[in-house]
C-alpha cells in the first residue's frame, strides 16, 4: 500500500506535524490553490489531510475514469461529511451503497424517464413566472432591479421539487413555508458543522444548539415527508393498483406516485421509509445545485452580453407564431446555444465542486499505478519521509481506506482539457469542437454507474428558467460590486451573494 501510494506525486508539506491541513479552505483561495495544483500535476496528486489521512485529489480523465467505472468497488462517502447528512436523509441514493443502492438506482431509473419528465414542464415554467412576476413588479418603480439571485433562485427550485416530488403548493417564493425553512435550515448547519471539529462526534453535537436545532428541522421534513407517503399509501390499499392508475388517467404523477407503484423482478414494492428517504434526499441534492447552477450562469451571461444576446433571440425564432410562451419538452432540443452557455457555465463554475469516494478493492490505473484499497502500516514515517529523520515510527489508528477526492473543479480547469480554461467560451461545447472530447472532462453530474440521476431534470429545468428569464430581462453585473469571492460548501456559492441588474425588456 506505501509503495503504491508513493507512486503519486506530493505537493510540498506545510510542516512535517500537519501534512497538508489547512492548506485546502473552503474559500477563493482554496480554489486558486487547485488551480495551482492542477497545473503543476495534471492527472493528480498525494495530500495528506493529516500524516495518517492520506488523500488522492485527482482532476484527469486517466486517473478518474478507472474510479466513475468500477463503481462496486467504489464506496459513496468520505464518511465524516456524508454522516452528518445521514439522521437527515437516511439510506437514499446519496449514502447508500452496495446491493441496496443497485436495488434502488434501479428502481428509481423509470421515474427519471424522459415520458415522465415531459410532464414536469408545465411546474416549471409557471414556478419560473411568480419569480419573473415578482422581480416584474418591482422594476415597474422605475430602473433595473438589484438582486441577489441565488436566495430567489433557491425558492424556485424548492417550489418546482415540491409540486413535482409531493404534488404540494407551498407559495414557498410569495410567503415563509415552514418546511421550506428547514430544508434552507438544515443545508446551512451541515455546512456550518463541517467547519466545527469539535461539533463532529454526534453525542457532542446533539447536545449544543446548533444539534438542538437539526433535530427540529429533520423532525419538521420527516414530519412532512412520512405525511404525504402514508396518506398516498392509505389511498392506494383502498383504491387498489388498478384503480388508482384509473384514477390518475389524464394527468400525470408525481415523484410519490411512481415509486409507491414500482417493483422489482420479485415483485417487492419499496417500503415507506424507503420512499421517505429518496424523497428526502431529491429534495437536497435537487434545490441548492440546480440553483447554484443558474446564478453562475446568469452571473456568466451578465458579464458576456454577445453571448446573452443570443439566448432570447434563439427562444422567439423557437416560439414565434405559438399561442403560448411556455417552453414545451421538444422545444429543449431546439436550444442549442443556450445549452453551450449552460454547459459552459457549470464547466467553468460546477455547482459540486468535488466528490470523495473510499475504494473497497485496489483500482488499477492505466499507467501501472494502483488506488490502494486499505491502509495496513505501523506508523507513517515508513511511508513518507518527513524532514526530521528523528521522529518516532508511532502506531496511529489508519482510516478505512484512501480517500479519493475527485476534484470536479480541477478537472474542468485543467489546461490540457481546455485551453484558457478561465475564460467563458460556450463555444467549446459546439458539435464540432465537442467532437473526440472525453466523456469524463466535463463532470457537473459526476458520471459512470453512479452519476446524478436526476441530471435531465435539472438540465430541463435549467433551460426553462434561463429562457423565460432572458425573454424578459436583460441581465448586467453590478460594477458597484467588487467580484464575488467563490466558496464552495456544499453548493458553490459567493462569499456575500451573487449581485446583479435586470432590466426589463
Amino acid at each position: 500500500t506505501c509503495r503504491q501510494l508513493n507512486k503519486f506525486p506530493i505537493p510540498p508539506w506545510r510542516n512535517w506535524l500537519l501534512g497538508h491541513t489547512g492548506m485546502g479552505q473552503s474559500t477563493e483561495e482554496g480554489l486558486q490553490q487547485v488551480d495551482a495544483l492542477v497545473a503543476q500535476y495534471r492527472h493528480g496528486c498525494l495530500w495528506w489531510g493529516l500524516p495518517w489521512l492520506p488523500v488522492l485529489r485527482l482532476f484527469h480523465p486517466s486517473t478518474l475514469r478507472p474510479l466513475l467505472s468500477a463503481s462496486a468497488f467504489v464506496a459513496p462517502k468520505d464518511k465524516i461529511f456524508y454522516g452528518f447528512l445521514k439522521p437527515w436523509l437516511g439510506e437514499g441514493l446519496l449514502l447508500s451503497d452496495g446491493q441496496r443502492w443497485v436495488r434502488h438506482r434501479r428502481l428509481l431509473t423509470p421515474a427519471f424517464h424522459g415520458n415522465v419528465l415531459r410532464n414536469y414542464l408545465g411546474i416549471f415554467n409557471q414556478s419560473t413566472r411568480v419569480l419573473l412576476w415578482g422581480a416584474a413588479a418591482v422594476a415597474a418603480g422605475g430602473g433595473p432591479v438589484k438582486l441577489e439571485v441565488l436566495q430567489p433562485l433557491s425558492l424556485l427550485t424548492l417550489d418546482t421539487l415540491q409540486k413535482c416530488i409531493f404534488s404540494h403548493e407551498s407559495h414557498c417564493q410569495e410567503r415563509p413555508s415552514k418546511y421550506i425553512q428547514a430544508i434552507l435550515e438544515l443545508s446551512s448547519l451541515v455546512v456550518q458543522r463541517q467547519f466545527q471539529p469539535l461539533l463532529h462526534p454526534w453525542w457532542l453535537y446533539s447536545l449544543s444548539s446548533d444539534g438542538r436545532r437539526f433535530a427540529r428541522a429533520c423532525a419538521t421534513v420527516h414530519a412532512f415527508t412520512a405525511d404525504v407517503v402514508q396518506r398516498r399509501r392509505q389511498a392506494l390499499a383502498c383504491l387498489g393498483h388498478q384503480a388508482w392508475l384509473d384514477a390518475h388517467w389524464g394527468r400525470s404523477m408525481d415523484f410519490i406516485d411512481l415509486l409507491l407503484l414500482t417493483k422489482d423482478e420479485n415483485g417487492h414494492t419499496l417500503s415507506d421509509e424507503d420512499i421517505a428517504a429518496e424523497a428526502d434526499t431529491f429534495m437536497f441534492e435537487g434545490h441548492d445545485t440546480t440553483a447554484s447552477g443558474l446564478a453562475w450562469l446568469f452571473y456568466n451571461l451578465a458579464g458576456h452580453p454577445e453571448h446573452q444576446e443570443r439566448c432570447p433571440q434563439e427562444v422567439q425564432e423557437l416560439l414565434a407564431g405559438r399561442d403560448t410562451a411556455d417552453i414545451e419538452w421538444e422545444d429543449l432540443s431546439q436550444l442549442p446555444f443556450t445549452t453551450m452557455c449552460i454547459k459552459e457555465s457549470l464547466r467553468l463554475h460546477p455547482p459540486v465542486t468535488a466528490v470523495s469516494r473510499r475504494c473497497t478493492k485496489d483500482i488499477p490505473l492505466h499507467d501501472g499505478r494502483v488506488i490502494p484499497k486499505g491502509m495496513a502500516w505501523p506508523g507513517w514515517p515508513q511511508c513518507h519521509h518527513p524532514p526530521s529523520s528523528a521522529i518516532p515510527k508511532v502506531a496511529i489508528p489508519i482510516p478505512p481506506g484512501v480517500v479519493c477526492l475527485m476534484s470536479i473543479y480541477g478537472t474542468h480547469h485543467n489546461p490540457d482539457l481546455w485551453p484558457e480554461p478561465e475564460v467563458f467560451s460556450p463555444l467549446r461545447f459546439s458539435p464540432e469542437n465537442s467532437k473526440g472530447q472525453s466523456l469524463v472532462s466535463f463532470i457537473p453530474f459526476s458520471a459512470g454507474p453512479r452519476n446524478c440521476i436526476g441530471q435531465s431534470f435539472a438540465m430541463a429545468e435549467m433551460k426553462v428558467v434561463v429562457a423565460l428569464t432572458l425573454s424578459r430581462f436583460m441581465l448586467r453585473r453590478d460594477n458597484a460590486r467588487p467580484p464575488p469571492r467563490r466558496k464552495p460548501e456544499l453548493i458553490l456559492r459567493a462569499e456575500d451573494g451573487l449581485w446583479l441588474l435586470l432590466e426589463p425588456l
